[in-house]
């Protein structure tokens, strides 16, 4: 497991992750909530005491246990699934930041639920999902999170706890005396590809590989974000296209866990923007169920290209958070159905209304779902000039 050295590290990088994706400085008597599974306790003390001697309002909430999600979804009422506890609303308006410590205890304990009724309480949530992104667009809110190894983790990993410890480490430079100083490297460089990327006029991307032929058509008024604090690790660079303009075949050769069950071999094919064929080699009833959650749930909501040349992850993790950064060989490029995020917008975030993110084809779904592919591709840049030029290829992008 971690020792008191890395997790104090891992806290600091947090601590920077949440600084740097808010648009305003943090001020004393700001709250932070920090949200975490049982076996990240030591991690949210160590947190919770630098936060204090930052002058900030530490609020600590355990997260529910895999029985206690069970008996949730399998035992609660319509009325008590979509139930918001007194609070909840007004501590949304006022928090200041947020930090996730990942720390799942049980990754398939939810297999035997109605996907249905995981859905029916995802979309009672989206109110105060809608309330956070409304003020992180403000500039008074940011949000991080980070993954604390487990057992269980380990085990659908099928890695001993020792060499997945190792990997998160590695990944998240733990293993170096200033962590912090290597994040803020790799935040600049990605910054010059960003910037590259938002020099273009593009009409649409193409990506090929063997089992992908996906068109994606970033739309009006978009820039490419990524590497901004919100994950920690994060190495991904990425677009919420228009989803309107999305066509063709997206494959996941990776695994995925989601609400306690695990999917493989997803194959999506998009037809005007929806996902309208959608089959799985394991968990294609629990998918499929998940893309029908809400009317969007089926539709594009994020594009995403990594770098071999920032990531070390060179192995599945079994958690989406490590998983959709995979460096590997090839890099990885991965797609979420569901919703959209708002920043990718090249205009004022806080203008951006409904209506607006409508007109411009940003999806506004209770869901989003990464699946990762990590085959070796290309992705073609087609500009509005008639030109083309090739951004991403063997896992890095062509700018030097």
């Amino acid at each position: 497991m971690l020792t008191e050295k890395q997790m104090d590290r891992y806290a600091d990088i947090l601590l920077w992750g949440l600084k740097t994706a808010r648009k305003t400085k943090f001020r004393k008597n700001d709250m932070v909530l920090i949200r975490f599974n049982l076996p990240a306790v030591r991690l949210a003390e160590i947190l919770q005491a630098k936060l204090l001697k930052m002058g900030i309002h530490p609020i600590q909430r355990l997260s529910a246990t895999p029985t206690m999600e069970h008996n949730f979804y399998s035992l609660s009422t319509s009325n008590q699934l979509t139930f918001l506890p007194p609070g909840e609303k007004p501590l949304a308006e006022q928090l200041n930041g947020s930090i996730f410590l990942h720390a799942p205890e049980s990754l398939t304990h939810l297999h035997d639920v109605d996907p249905r009724r995981i859905g029916k309480a995802t979309v009672a949530q989206k109110q105060l999902r809608d309330i956070f992104t409304r003020r992180e667009a403000q500039g008074d809110y940011s949000w991080t999170l980070c993954m604390f190894p487990t057992e269980a983790l380990a085990r659908h990993a099928s890695l001993p706890i020792q060499e997945y410890t190792r990997h998160i480490v590695n990944a998240c430079f733990l293993n170096k005396t200033s962590p912090v100083a290597e994040w803020q490297q790799i935040y600049r460089k990605a910054q010059l590809i960003k910037n590259w990327l938002n020099g273009m006029q593009i009409s649409y991307y193409q990506i090929e590989s063997e089992n992908v032929d996906l068109r994606v058509t970033p739309g009006k008024k978009r820039k490419w974000i990524g590497i901004s604090g919100r994950n920690i690790p994060s190495f991904e660079i990425f677009v919420s296209p228009d989803w309107r303009g999305t066509s063709g075949i997206f494959y996941a050769d990776q695994p995925s866990f989601r609400s306690g069950n695990y999917v493989s071999g997803v194959r999506l094919e998009f037809k005007n923007g929806r996902a309208v064929n959608i089959t799985a080699s394991e968990g294609e009833a629990f998918v499929k169920k998940q893309l029908s959650m809400d009317q969007v749930a089926n539709k594009l909501g994020e594009f995403s290209l990594t770098d071999k040349r920032f990531s070390r992850i060179n192995t599945f993790m079994a958690n989406t958070l490590f998983d959709e950064n995979y460096g590997g060989k090839y890099g990885n490029c991965h797609v979420a159905l569901g919703a959209s995020y708002t920043d990718t917008f090249s205009g004022d975030p806080r203008k951006l209304t409904k209506n607006l993110k409508q007109k411009l084809g940003y999806n506004d779904s209770a869901l989003h779902w990464d699946f990762v592919n990590t085959e070796r591709k290309r992705v073609t840049a087609h500009l509005q000039s008639g030109k083309k030029l090739i951004i991403y290829e063997n896992g890095k992008f062509t700018h030097s």
